[in-house]
């Protein structure tokens, strides 16, 4: 099944802020905002969760830092333990810059790989041209116009006051936006 959105493009990042917001305001579905970088509130405009990012990250990082810890204190305490001047075999001191470093590394790919999974950027997949410009200096609104979902004048006047520079209207396959 194939559906109908509409792309509006603007220059400027306060306009495609504001044009967000208004859009919201009237009832239009927003698909999504594509922007050559972050745009402050725009996750509040678009009505987004906070991300489970952050959680992802600090848990393979705990996961990390455990693990290095329980490893290094069975390798030097239980499966070799070798006496040093005295020393104990389960030091802690010892062996809390390797489990750092674990931490970071974990934490570091976890995140990585959690944001791929759920952006769904695999190996293979074709890129989506429909936002020509916006990885450059443009600021472009993907709005849902299925039967029902817009008003096509008052989305027009909307724009319009708020300074869009070009409007397109694309017909893409339905398996893409979900």
């Amino acid at each position: 099944m194939s559906r109908r959105i509409t792309l509006a493009t603007f220059g400027h990042e306060h306009d495609a802020l504001t044009a967000a917001a208004e859009l919201r305001r009237h009832g239009f579905q927003l698909i999504d905002v594509y922007s050559p970088h972050a745009i402050h509130r725009m996750d509040e405009v678009l009505g987004l969760k906070p991300s489970r990012l952050t959680w992802v990250c600090f848990v393979c990082g705990a996961v990390g830092a455990i693990g290095m810890l329980w490893f290094q204190h069975w390798a030097s305490a239980v499966s070799w333990p070798i006496n040093v001047g005295g020393k104990p075999w389960n030091s802690l001191p010892a062996e809390v810059p390797v489990a750092f470093e674990m931490l970071v590394l974990l934490a570091a790919f976890g995140s990585v790989l959690a944001f791929f999974a759920v952006s769904r950027l695999f190996p293979g997949k074709r890129p989506d041209a429909s936002a020509r410009g916006a990885t450059d200096d443009k600021y472009v609104i993907a709005i849902d116009e299925s039967p029902g979902a817009s008003d096509a004048v008052t989305l027009d006047q909307l724009l319009c006051a708020h300074g869009v520079a070009e409007v397109r209207e694309r017909i893409v396959e339905e398996e893409r936006w979900t």
